[in-house]
């Protein structure tokens, strides 16, 4: 009836509702261009915000076509309505239950046949469906056709080919779903014929829950969820129709016997399993007709790569020399311009002086003003910019490839055997970018034990502020020799691989301990290939990661520098605030290979790890050197003048690596968890560990005799 009385007001002058804009659904299996599609049809007419009652992001937009209003919803990547995790329950729900007047459903044309699974599942709902069959760049590219109007009879309706990253195909798009707007197709049909026992059951089933369900919805769906006998479904029942199929005698019965008939009549097979394999089936039948696979002498270099990038024998090995390749360019690259920008910038610095001296500034104005903050600013920039500027571009290249996902398919056996999910290997993944984003990516884990092991354990592996950090130690302490940044690139990659191994043991402890549980199971899709897009790199790169992790590193390093040059000039009796601190530190300190001067920064560091070397330098410059820096060479030598080793310089890197997360990581966590407890034990948890990493390592050092 309500889709009736809007299909009325959607014949008024103009052919718009007059009652308000048409609701659009986007739905879709991850890495199809779902969210490309949406940033290309409403452009910056959106917001992102959490579905009510979960963690889920969604992001909604609007955009005007023909002079109508199209509001569209975002919904989560999922693979099936079937709903085993939080984002499948919340784009079927909204699906069945909020019956929007236009479902887009957005496939990969390279792997149609995958995709199709949850396409048959949403017909199974509703008709009012446009097919989107996006990236057909990459089908062409392949060689692979699809046959769109073939496709489109069978399924019964609209289909259209998009390579939204290109716009192509996207106005295709927009009237497509405005003439399924204007028409009235039925609630949702049977798309696939399943076997025997389950069509007998449906047909026992159906009538009953037809009595007590809206008459918008699909009957036949919803009696398949009830034969499945889930809970998480029979609960947005309740929530959605206000239905409670165990207080319904009746339909508890009808369900009771139809469950008994199907396990009778299938030989004890689950519901779930059969519904499954017709539907793989259906995809399998349709994908045959419609999808054209590259002659025999094309070759498939994709799959061919898969084969050596994600085998036993090569995936790991494969994966630790890209990674090796990268922070020896990284290093190699990053070495002139750090001491053009120190040199240029601490120039600068000489014309500040003489324009407050000449100026009659009193000196401590001079000191806080230009010796702390401006001293800090040069020093961020100059150390952190250069390598930066050409790590990240190299990661977001492998990213853009499709090669990290390859990465946590390496992984994830690792994992599963650590008793974690095999999806923190994604979460650790984006956790090399920022930990804070890889604590948000454990939303895609649906086991709440096996999120919060993610969660807690994110902080093991560096992120964007770290790896300046120990790009420049492991270039002046561990680069020795002819093949300096050979040296410096392996024992960067050590750490990095340390960290991964970190990981791996604490998630195996709390999964043992606190945090007991059986791993569940996933099913991680392996995007094609895609040719990179340089423009698109460089501008991700350099303004999302790059001037982001700057930006925040210079609104944290002046305050910061400005507290270290008060606490260097201001005196508690015949020490300055800043000595004092750094003796009461230092026994610490040494007993983990550090000293008090490196405690104090880690601890001012905890807004952000961006800012941990600059506090080392402004310390050690403040606590009485004169030098003025202006290469990577002088602060070597500042580093050594203050007793640093190659020790002192392992233990700072292993330390950096393990220790409390930065101020937004810990805010995150809180956000995410809702609990101190967590969050607390977030931060002491990697504390111990480096406390005690740093600990062994020291002491076996000294006792061997090696420093």
């Amino acid at each position: 009836m309500e889709q009736t009385e809007r299909l009325e007001r959607m014949d008024q002058p103009g052919g718009c509702f007059a009652g308000g804009a048409v609701t659009v659904a986007l739905a879709g299996n991850p890495n199809t261009g779902k969210s490309t599609v949406f940033n290309s049809l409403t452009g910056m007419k959106q917001h992102t915000g959490n579905w009510a009652g979960k963690t889920v992001a969604h992001a909604r937009g609007h955009y005007r076509y023909r002079g109508c209003e199209y509001n569209l919803i975002d919904l989560p990547g999922s693979y099936s309505l079937l709903a085993s995790s939080v984002e499948e329950e919340v784009a079927r729900d909204f699906i069945c239950f909020k019956r929007p007047d236009v479902t887009v459903v957005v496939v990969d044309a390279t792997c149609l046949e995958r995709n199709l699974n949850l396409v048959l599942q949403i017909l199974e709902i509703t008709a009012r469906v446009v097919l989107c069959v996006n990236l057909i760049d990459e089908a062409e590219r392949k060689k692979i056709r699809v046959n769109l109007n073939e496709l489109s009879r069978i399924l019964g309706v609209p289909v259209v080919g998009t390579n939204a990253r290109a716009g192509r195909g996207l106005q295709q798009l927009q009237e497509a779903v405005r003439r399924i707007a204007r028409r009235l197709p039925p609630a949702g049909g049977p798309a696939i014929s399943y076997s025997r026992p389950i069509e007998e059951a449906l047909a026992l089933l159906e009538p009953a829950v037809r009595r007590v369900i809206p008459a918008e919805l699909s009957s036949r769906w919803i009696s398949l969820r009830l034969l499945d006998g889930g809970s998480a479904f029979n609960r947005s029942l309740g929530r959605f129709v206000d239905l409670d199929p165990a207080e319904n005698d009746r339909l508890q019965a009808m369900v009771t016997g139809a469950r008994a008939r199907l396990r009778e009549e299938s030989g004890g097979k689950s519901t779930a399993d059969l519904v499954v394999s017709a539907i793989f089936e259906r995809a399998e039948e349709i994908a045959g007709k419609v999808v054209l696979e590259p002659e025999e002498g094309v070759r498939r270099w994709d799959r061919r790569l898969d084969r050596v990038l994600t085998s036993r024998e090569y995936g790991i090995p494969v994966m630790l020399v890209l990674l090796g390749i990268i922070f020896w360019i990284t290093i190699t690259g990053a070495n002139y311009p750090s001491q053009i920008l120190a040199a240029a910038l601490f120039r600068v610095e000489g014309y500040l002086s003489n324009i407050f001296f000449a100026a009659g500034a009193p000196l401590w104005l001079h000191g806080i003003l230009v010796s702390g903050a401006y001293r800090t600013l040069a020093w961020v920039i100059a150390v952190m910019l250069p390598p930066m500027a050409i790590f990240f571009p190299l990661f977001t290249f492998l990213e853009d490839l499709g090669y990290l996902p390859r990465v946590a398919f390496n992984l994830d056996n690792f994992f599963r055997k650590a008793g974690a999910h095999g999806k923190q290997a994604l979460t650790m993944c984006m956790g090399f970018g920022c930990n804070a984003a890889g604590i948000i990516a454990c939303r895609i884990i649906d086991s709440p034990r096996e999120r919060l092991i993610a969660a807690l354990t994110n902080n093991f592996v560096p992120c964007n502020g770290r790896f300046p950090l120990l790009i420049v130690l492991a270039t002046l302490f561990l680069g020795g020799g002819p093949l300096r940044s050979l040296n410096a690139a392996a024992a960067l990659l050590a750490v990095i691989v340390l960290g991964v191994l970190i990981t791996l043991a604490v998630s195996r402890v709390l999964s043992g301990t606190i945090l007991k549980g059986l791993p569940s199971t996933f099913a991680l899709e392996l995007p094609p290939y895609r040719k990179p897009q340089p423009g698109r790199i460089l501008v991700r790169s350099f303004v999302d990661r790059t001037l982001f992790v700057l930006s925040r590193a210079l609104i944290v390093a002046a305050p910061a520098g400005l507290i270290i040059w008060l606490m260097a000039n201001s005196q508690i009796g015949e020490l300055t605030i800043l000595e004092s601190c750094a003796r009461f530190l230092q026994p610490f300190g040494a007993l983990l290979g550090m000293d008090g001067y490196i405690m104090i920064a880690f601890v001012l560091g905890l807004p952000a790890n961006e800012i941990v070397i600059p506090l080392m330098i402004m310390s050690y410059l403040n606590a009485g050197s004169l030098l003025e820096l202006s290469s990577l060479g002088q602060l070597q030598m500042l580093l050594l003048e203050n007793g640093w080793s190659w020790l002192t310089a392992v233990c700072v890197m292993l330390f950096s690596l393990n220790h409390f997360p930065c101020g937004t990581t810990l805010l995150t966590i809180f956000r995410e968890t809702g609990s101190l407890k967590w969050t607390a034990a977030a931060f002491i948890i990697p504390t111990l560990v480096g406390i005690t990493i740093c600990f062994l390592v020291a002491q076996t050092a000294r006792l061997l005799g090696l420093a």
